[in-house]
């Protein structure tokens, strides 16, 4: 025992390492060997116990083990096991902030995938509902969504308390969250002009050239964001332009366990993308959860997929790529309009791509400016923030973060999630209302 405990703390001085999904392997999608391993690393997990406040997984566990016959893990039935998975939206912070037993580490504790692994069994099982597989749907919902009279009909029957009644019946949405507002005028027609055309400044990793990817969610329900990131980039010189074309990141389908569709998607997206990086272009997006899904999931899901990888290693978060610049002299600091007191809430699936408080940064660069952030998860996190099943978790969860922002008194909240941001001012009145960074960003600059 003596040995294998000074294993385990000789390799945690290692830097943590993410392995492959091995989500082709048949074992992969065997009960059994699931089940065990579920039994495993909650056997750890109730040992440490150091993420109870992160999401409402770990509470949901532990109740399980405190309330069992025996208090330990052998004492939960495996049926509960699917409690514990249904309020894991896959957010990454125990992995990337919390466990300390994560590889190296010879107990090998990843729970994300775990959950991820317990979801796709459950998915392949005939487990997901037509409800869950809809609202997954973001492309198609988007697409239909914005046709030009259905938009006006959707947007109205969203405002309907009697519409939203019946939403809550059919789809599971509650009635009492904020849905999305779409536009018939998507992002990607806003911006169908831009054409690339400049001189390519090189500046650290980055290569001066940005395809955008516009993502369902902006494309579809927040195009000015788009818009404030092309103002933002064409004022600093960066030619822009959209991607040729694009279909869902597939995150709302990995967040479901439906692993042969994100292969789809990927099938669509990744060449697209891999062409326009060999042809000299760096990419983005200005949705966190897209580019997480380009730098970490994607590559973890096809480790020997060349075009993936060389994707991955060109992908960048808007604030990411302009702080590169910056620290090459070539982020233009010429602002006309101070934003005063910021409070900005730090997504999860932005804080887990380890590139540090780059938005803040940012920001801070505008004279008259301080940025106070908040480091906690809103709760929106995909379905699991407007399904009634889990949206007064949601809410709970969101709490603390709309407490810090009242205490604030900020001129202005942010989020780099567009779905957190207005998640989290939804619940204070939207007062403050929610701003995307860019947006503040084009605000200093005066464009």
């Amino acid at each position: 025992m003596a040995e294998e405990r000074s294993a385990a703390r000789e390799g945690n001085l290692e830097a943590p390492t993410r392995h492959p999904l091995d989500w082709t392997h048949p074992q992969f999608y065997d009960q059994a060997a699931l089940d065990k391993e579920l039994e495993r690393v909650f056997d750890i997990c109730h040992g440490c116990r150091r993420c109870v406040s992160l999401c409402n997984a770990f509470p949901t566990l532990f109740d399980l083990v405190d309330n069992s016959p025996t208090m330990e893990v052998d004492g939960v039935a495996k049926s509960d096991y699917a409690k514990v998975v249904d309020h894991c939206y896959l957010c990454d912070l125990c992995y990337q902030t919390k466990c300390p037993y994560v590889p190296p580490h010879p107990w090998n504790v990843d729970f994300p995938h775990l959950m991820l692994r317990a979801k796709a069994v459950k998915h392949r099982n005939g487990g997901t509902g037509l409800a869950a597989r809809l609202l997954s749907n973001t492309s198609a919902v988007g697409k239909l969504a914005s046709i030009p009279v259905v938009t006006e009909t959707v947007n109205a029957l969203n405002r309907n308390g009697a519409a939203r009644k019946l939403l809550e019946k059919t789809l599971g949405v509650d009635a009492q969250a904020r849905v999305p507002t779409y536009h018939s005028k998507t992002g990607r027609k806003r911006l169908r002009d831009l054409d690339g055309a400049g001189e390519a400044r090189a500046a650290g990793r980055t290569r001066g050239r940005l395809a955008l990817f516009a993502t369902c969610y902006c494309n579809h329900s927040h195009p000015a964001v788009l818009e404030d990131l092309a103002a933002v980039m064409r004022h600093n010189g960066i030619p822009l332009k959209l991607v040729e074309r694009e279909v869902c990141c597939g995150m709302p389908k990995l967040e479901l366990g439906d692993l042969e569709t994100v292969a789809k998607y990927k099938a669509q997206n990744v060449p697209v993308l891999a062409r326009a990086v060999r042809d000299g272009w760096d990419l983005t997006a200005a949705i966190p959860s897209c580019v997480l899904m380009f730098k970490q999931e994607l590559p973890l899901m096809f480790p020997d997929d060349e075009d993936v990888q060389l994707v991955k290693r060109h992908f960048f978060d808007p604030f990411e790529y302009l702080m590169q610049r910056h620290q090459q002299g070539l982020l233009k600091t010429d602002f006309k309009q101070p934003l005063g007191k910021v409070v900005y809430q730090v997504p999860c699936h932005q804080r887990v791509q380890n590139i540090g408080p780059k938005t803040r940064d940012v920001l801070q660069l505008v004279p008259d400016t301080e940025v106070q952030t908040i480091e906690r998860c809103s709760g929106h996190d995909g379905t699991y923030g407007v399904k009634k099943a889990t949206y007064a978790i949601a809410r709970k969860i969101a709490r603390p973060v709309e407490n810090r922002v009242r205490q604030a008194e900020a001129e202005h909240f942010t989020s780099d999630c567009p779905m957190a941001g207005s998640h989290i001012a939804h619940g204070l009145g939207d007062k403050p209302a929610a701003e995307h960074p860019l947006t503040l960003l084009r605000k200093a600059y005066g464009l």
